[in-house]
């Protein structure tokens, strides 16, 4: 065995990915998955091999990559487009005919749900593709069940003197085809099974408890119930992690930048998921902790979290211990694997900031390369290393590493200033004695915002029905007070 693999070999992870191997050129010769890729890599090279095609196989490499992956399943797909995109020479078993299904939603006025092998551009949105079999079973029946579409596959035209279909009478169907939702009505629902498929599930039961609310406060409790219950389903089941970035053909340019980035960092294993963390706040008010995560140098807005920062106190500044606190629960859920682990984390900020990262991941005993990106003259930190990395501003590797600062800077920015705005928008009228949810909207539509309630008169705010002198002094003396 070459002393170059044996090396290699030692290095390698038990955990599940897709191992590349090159011959003396650089030109990859074969692509492998495996469940642990320490295991299978090396058991290459510990046997005599009695085929002379895989004899030739382990004579030729010269140099082993690797794509670690959160399962099993993300293996099979980055394994089968690897070997759709470079060919390799030794790839031969492969079928090429083998298709992993797809949850496809039809190009029509009133769409269906169908299982697919074939994603055609037909107009239709294509969701997956799904690899466990046993998960998309699971998803289909929620969604006949709680989101349930029509079924026939006939050309629909609503008419509300037509007796609605016994699937409509079976609760399978909305019964558009007697006119007996909208096309927004649908199409709303279509969003929601959209939402379900690609694991939005935090997004989807946000929309549902809106609308269970709504169906309350109009004292609809029959269909307020019905969302209850589909918000208890959709926690149910356990969540579909699709990456998005999987779902794109790997081209040459990514492959060349990830690999000069494993180069430079010294990483074990090639970083196809980064994770990248900022804070912003103002003043110390409304601090908020946020992850970004790119795949394969594309960003995965789907696997993005914010972290509403509970260690400091409102008006407290501290970006150190606010990126410990952001760093600690958000590796926490990557250790009770309710979220997928990255190959590398980036810090936006230097040394400060990359020394309470790294101690967030010591007191988990949680292991993870971690790197801290400076802004101005962009400096790369490195733990344990009091010289940062200066790349040039051409850097390929640079760019990318800035692009995935930039976004989790504008990702911060954009969570803070939404809970700084939803603060706002509550904390002025909904706080003060007397006013409730409900007046406080009614002022809001009536004269469009706190500050210009603030500027009425006692007797032009009475003008609002439900709210006396008394109450009218008490607000306008609340508003100005604030001002």
């Amino acid at each position: 065995m070459k002393e170059k693999i044996s090396a290699i070999l030692k290095t390698l992870p038990e955990r599940p990915g897709v191992y590349l191997m090159r011959d003396i050129e650089g030109k990859i010769i074969y692509v492998g998955k495996a469940i642990k890729l320490k295991r299978r890599v090396s058991s290459y090279f510990r046997h005599s091999h009695s085929s002379p095609r895989l004899r030739k196989l382990v004579e030729l490499i010269d140099d082993i990559s690797i794509i670690r992956t959160e399962t099993e399943a993300e293996a099979l797909i980055v394994e089968a487009k690897l070997i759709r995109r470079y060919s390799p020479f030794f790839n031969v078993d492969l079928k090429m005919n083998d298709r992993y299904p797809y949850i496809k939603i039809t190009n029509e006025d009133y769409p269906r749900v169908e299982i697919t092998r074939r994603k055609c551009d037909d107009g239709a949105v294509y969701l997956g593709p799904f690899v466990d079999a046993g998960n998309i079973r699971n998803l289909m029946r929620l969604s006949e069940r709680y989101f349930p579409l029509r079924v026939c596959r006939s050309k629909l035209t609503p008419d509300r003197h037509k007796r609605p279909c016994i699937e409509y009478s079976l609760g399978h169907s909305m019964g558009a085809c007697a006119g007996l939702c909208s096309q927004s009505e649908y199409r709303e629902r279509v969003a929601d099974i959209i939402l379900l498929f690609e694991g939005k599930q935090p997004e989807l039961i946000e929309r549902l408890r809106e609308r269970m609310n709504i169906a309350a406060q109009n004292l609809e409790f029959e269909k307020a119930a019905r969302y209850r219950d589909t918000i208890r389903a959709v926690w149910r089941l356990s969540r579909q992690k699709i990456s998005s970035a999987l779902q794109e053909d790997l081209d040459n340019e990514t492959w060349r930048v990830l690999n000069r980035i494993q180069e430079l960092l010294g990483l074990e294993v090639l970083a196809w998921r980064i994770d990248a963390f900022d804070i912003s706040h103002t003043q110390g008010h409304d601090t908020y902790g946020c992850c970004v995560v790119f795949e394969q140098g594309r960003p995965s807005p789907n696997l993005y979290r914010r972290f509403k920062i509970r260690s400091l106190d409102d008006g407290e500044i501290d970006d150190f211990a606010s990126i410990y606190e952001t760093v600690k629960r958000r590796y926490a859920h990557v250790m009770d694997n309710s979220e997928p682990s990255p190959q590398l984390a980036l810090i936006d900020g230097g040394p400060g900031q990359l020394e309470y990262a790294g101690r967030a991941l010591r007191d988990l005993g949680f292991e993870l390369p971690l790197i801290a990106l400076a802004e101005r003259e962009e400096l790369v930190y490195l733990p344990g290393n009091p010289e940062p990395l200066r790349l040039g501003r051409d850097d390929e590797a640079l760019q990318l590493l800035q692009r995935i600062r930039d976004e989790v800077h504008r990702y911060a920015i954009t969570t803070h200033r939404n809970a700084r705005a939803k603060h706002m928008r509550h904390s002025r009228l909904d706080e003060i004695p007397g006013i409730g949810r409900k007046k406080a909207a009614e002022l809001l539509v009536k004269f469009g915002s706190a500050k210009k309630v603030a500027a009425l008169s006692v007797e032009e705010l009475m003008t609002v029905k439900g709210i006396g002198a008394k109450l009218a002094v008490k607000v306008l003396e609340s508003l100005r007070r604030e001002d």
